[in-house]
C-alpha cells in the first residue's frame, strides 16, 4: 500500500508511474480521490479533537460552577455540552467513513514502478535483461515432452491426480518423488549457505496475512478460499514468511533479515487453457522454495541484485539454459516495484518456461503490515521487503526431464546426485 504522504507530496510522479502500468485517466483518478478522502479525514479529526477538548474543559467548569452554587450557569453550560456531544457523534461517524473510504482507495492503488521498468502491455513486451549466451540444446526429432517421459520413466501421473483431486494436481511417484525431494534439499541447502533462516510456515493464512502482502484484494480469484473458516491456502511461502514480522519494529542491527521456506503452493489459475497447460507447465499445486528479505531502504536494490545472483547460481549449478527478463509495466504484479523473471529452456517443447520471479516491493508491503525499523536517531521508518522463487519445482522438473533425456533414461544433474542417490532415472 502506498503511503498517503507520498500521494499528497508526489501525486504527479505517482500518476506518471501508474501510466507505465497502462492506467487510464479514470484509474489515475484514484490518486485524487484518496487525497480528498485523506483531507476529509484530517479535517474531521481536527474538528473532533477540538470539540473533545472543549467538552473536557467545559465539563470541569460545570463541576466548578455547581460547587460555587451557580446552578443556572452550570445547567446552561451542561446544555451546550449536550449539543456538542451530538456534534461529536456526527464527527465520529464522518471520521469513520472517511477512514474506511481512504483505506479502500489505498488498497486499490498498485505500487509505483521503479524507473527502470520498461513500458508495455503484456509479457510479450518484457525486456530481455540477460540472454542465454550459449547454443540452445537440440535433442533432435525423437525428443519427447516431459508429459510423455513421465509415463515412460514413472515420474508423475496426471490422470491419477484427476482421480484423487482434479485436473492440475499431479501425483509424483517413484523417480519423480526422488527427483522432487532432491531438488527441495538442494535448494534449501543453498539458501542456508547464503545465510537464510529456514522457516516451515502454515499452509493456510487468515485474511489479514493475505492482505498484508498484497494478495488481497487483488488476487481473490487465484486463491483457494476455505470459506467456513475464512482462511486461504497459500499461493507462495512469501505470504506467511513475510508476515512473521508484521507490526514489528526491527533493530537496525538486525537488518537484513533473510528467511527461506519450502511449501506446497496452491493457485487456481482460473481461465488457463490450451497447450500451455500440458504436463507441468501450469498446475494448481506445486512445490517451491521461497527466499525473503527485509532490509534498509538504502540497501534494497543491492539486495535485489544479490537475490538475482543467488537464483542464477542455482540454474548454473543445474546446468539448465536460462535467461532473465525485466517485466514491463503491464506485466508487473500489483505489489511489485520491479520484478525479474527467470526462464529455463524446454528443449523438447522448444519454449521458455518461467521458473522464478524476484521482486522488490520497496515499502508497499511493509506499509500494509506496519513493518518498521528503528533508525539511529530513535525514530522509526518502513523497511523494504523483497522475495524470490529459488526455485519453483514443477517447471524445473519439466526442464530437467526434457533437457537431460537420453535413450537410457533421464540423467540426474551432477549437483543433485548426492541428494537423489543415483545418476540416472530409468
Amino acid at each position: 500500500m502506498l503511503e498517503i504522504q507520498r500521494l499528497r507530496e508526489q501525486s504527479e510522479q505517482v500518476k506518471e508511474g501508474l501510466k507505465i502500468r497502462n492506467y487510464s485517466d479514470d484509474q489515475l483518478g484514484l490518486v485524487d480521490r484518496a487525497i480528498e478522502a485523506d483531507a476529509l479525514r484530517r479535517k474531521s479529526q481536527t474538528q473532533l479533537d477540538g470539540l473533545l477538548s472543549q467538552v473536557n474543559s467545559k465539563s470541569k467548569d460545570i463541576g466548578r460552577l455547581f460547587k460555587e452554587g451557580k446552578q443556572e450557569e452550570a445547567n446552561q453550560m451542561r446544555a451546550e455540552v449536550g449539543s456538542m456531544k451530538q456534534s461529536i457523534k456526527s464527527l465520529e461517524e464522518q471520521l469513520r467513513t472517511a477512514k474506511e473510504q481512504l483505506e479502500e482507495l489505498l488498497l486499490s492503488i498498485p505500487n509505483v514502478p521503479h524507473p527502470s521498468v520498461p513500458p508495455g502491455n503484456s509479457e510479450e513486451d518484457n525486456e530481455v535483461f540477460k540472454a542465454w549466451s550459449g547454443d540452445l540444446p537440440d535433442l533432435g526429432p525423437d525428443a519427447l515432452p516431459h508429459w510423455e517421459l513421465a509415463e515412460k520413466y514413472r515420474v508423475f501421473d496426471l490422470k491419477l491426480g484427476v482421480k484423487i483431486t482434479g485436473a492440475g494436481f499431479p501425483v509424483f511417484r517413484s523417480n519423480g518423488a526422488k527427483l522432487q525431494r532432491a531438488l527441495i534439499n538442494f535448494f534449501l541447502d543453498e539458501a542456508a549457505k547464503a545465510g537464510y533462516e529456514e522457516i516451515v510456515p502454515p499452509l493456510m493464512v487468515n485474511e489479514a496475512t493475505a492482505r498484508a502482502t498484497g494478495q488481497l484484494p487483488d488476487k481473490e480469484g487465484q486463491m483457494y478460499h476455505v470459506t467456513e473458516d475464512n482462511l486461504y491456502l497459500i499461493p507462495t511461502a512469501e505470504v506467511p514468511v513475510t508476515n512473521i514480522h508484521r507490526e514489528d519494529i526491527l533493530d537496525l542491527s538486525s537488518l537484513p533479515i533473510k528467511l527461506t521456506g519450502y511449501t506446497p503452493c496452491f493457485r487456481r489459475e482460473a481461465g488457463s487453457y490450451g497447450a500451455d497447460v500440458k504436463g507441468l507447465n501450469r498446475v494448481h499445486q506445486f512445490d517451491k522454495i521461497e527466499i525473503v528479505q527485509m532490509t534498509h531502504p538504502d540497501r534494497s536494490y543491492d539486495t535485489l541484485d544479490e537475490m538475482l545472483d543467488h537464483v542464477e547460481g542455482l540454474l548454473k549449478k543445474l546446468e539448465l539454459p536460462y535467461r532473465i527478463l525485466r517485466l514491463c509495466g503491464g506485466d508487473l504484479t500489483f505489489a511489485s516495484a520491479l520484478t525479474y523473471d527467470f526462464e529455463v529452456y524446454s528443449a523438447a517443447q522448444k519454449k521458455w518456461l518461467e521458473v522464478s520471479s524476484v521482486s522488490n516491493f520497496e515499502t508497499f508491503q511493509s506499509n500494509r503490515m506496519k513493518l518498521r525499523y528503528r533508525k539511529e536517531d530513535g525514530k522509526t521508518a518502513l523497511a523494504h521487503t523483497l522475495n524470490g522463487s529459488a526455485l519453483a519445482l514443477a517447471r524445473i522438473i519439466a526442464a530437467i526431464m526434457e533437457n537431460y533425456q537420453t535413450s537410457d533414461g533421464i540423467v540426474v544433474p551432477d549437483v543433485l546426485r548426492k541428494y537423489a542417490g543415483c545418476d540416472i532415472l530409468n
